[in-house]
């Protein structure tokens, strides 16, 4: 039942959209990919079920290998094919810009870390804490109310710092923040875990909408639509990946989680904390490529290059 709770957000989402959202419109009108949808949403579609069954053994080896295979050649259609037509569902040259790749790489390689998060702290607290799920509830509820209330202080902060110095920094607090999740335990105070949820989703905030944004700062009006297509798509694919890299880091340090006891859950769960937080760390070194003057023309920022 608690899926039916999207609806009247859908819906309250549907009247915002068609209420504020100005309405767009291309110049022309340009043909639909057919061909390059179904080899990319299939190639993507497969990669994201090998990861989902690999760790439960349910597949050989050899069947493994066979459908990763599979999958890689689909992605590698893909590419040939978007190179031979006008109008490729993703238009993957537009990458060759600095700022619009270092957004999509770095949405993709952070979120494999923290992206992971809604899927590990519920474990932790009703699996290994044995907290009730309203009781969990009530815990991660600070993180995106913190994100939301925060959000506010994102163009000072982005004015002040700068796209390629907070983003650097910023992903390794990110980090810092999910490793510091596994020294949560039975006698942690409730303070602590809202403070611990709140400093992530302050984090997260901060760091998604900096990612975003600058995705857009070195793209003209006729590349737009297709930096937000590439730009979700990456978003979207690394939701699925970062679930999947978060259970089969869990499954790794829970090797039997049918006959684990609580304390074996709760020290693998912590274990996996560490492993995705140093992750998400190492990712920060995919905004190197940024320059410190990258993005200024959104962020205000004043580096000392300009």
């Amino acid at each position: 039942m608690i899926f039916f709770v999207n609806l009247p957000i859908g819906i309250i989402g549907l009247y915002y959209v068609h209420r504020y959202l100005p309405d767009y419109h291309g110049e022309k009108w340009v043909p639909v990919d057919f061909v390059g949808l179904v080899l990319f949403g299939s190639g993507v579609a497969l990669l994201s079920y090998i990861l989902e069954v690999f760790g439960e053994h349910t597949l050989t080896t050899r069947e493994m290998l066979s459908l990763t295979a599979i999958a890689m050649l689909l992605l590698y259609a893909y590419v040939r094919h978007a190179n031979a037509i006008a109008f490729p569902v993703l238009r993957l040259g537009i990458l060759r810009i600095r700022t619009l790749r270092a957004s999509v790489e770095g949405n993709f390689i952070t979120r494999l870390g923290a992206g992971g998060m809604p899927f590990l702290l519920p474990l932790l607290y009703q699996v290994g804490l044995g907290y009730s799920p309203m009781q969990c509830g009530f815990l991660i509820m600070p993180q995106p109310l913190a994100a939301i209330c925060f959000r506010y202080w994102t163009p000072q902060i982005l004015k002040h710092f700068g796209y390629r110095r907070l983003l650097l920094n910023n992903t390794v607090l990110i980090g810092l923040s999910i490793a510091l999740i596994a020294t949560i335990g039975p006698g942690t105070s409730t303070s602590l875990i809202v403070i611990q949820a709140c400093c992530f989703g302050f984090l997260s905030s901060l760091q998604y909408t900096s990612m975003n944004t600058l995705a857009y700062a070195d793209v003209d009006s006729n590349q737009t639509s297709m930096a937000s297509t590439i730009l979700s798509t990456a978003q979207q694919m690394s939701l699925s990946f970062g679930v999947a890299t978060s259970s089969l880091v869990t499954g790794f340090f829970i090797r039997d989680r049918f006959n684990a006891s609580p304390e074996d859950l709760l020290s693998g769960l912590h274990k996996a904390f560490v492993v995705l937080g140093l992750l998400t760390v190492f990712s920060a070194f995919g905004f190197a490529q940024l320059k410190d003057n990258d993005g200024d023309n959104v962020s205000l920022h004043q580096s000392s290059s300009t």
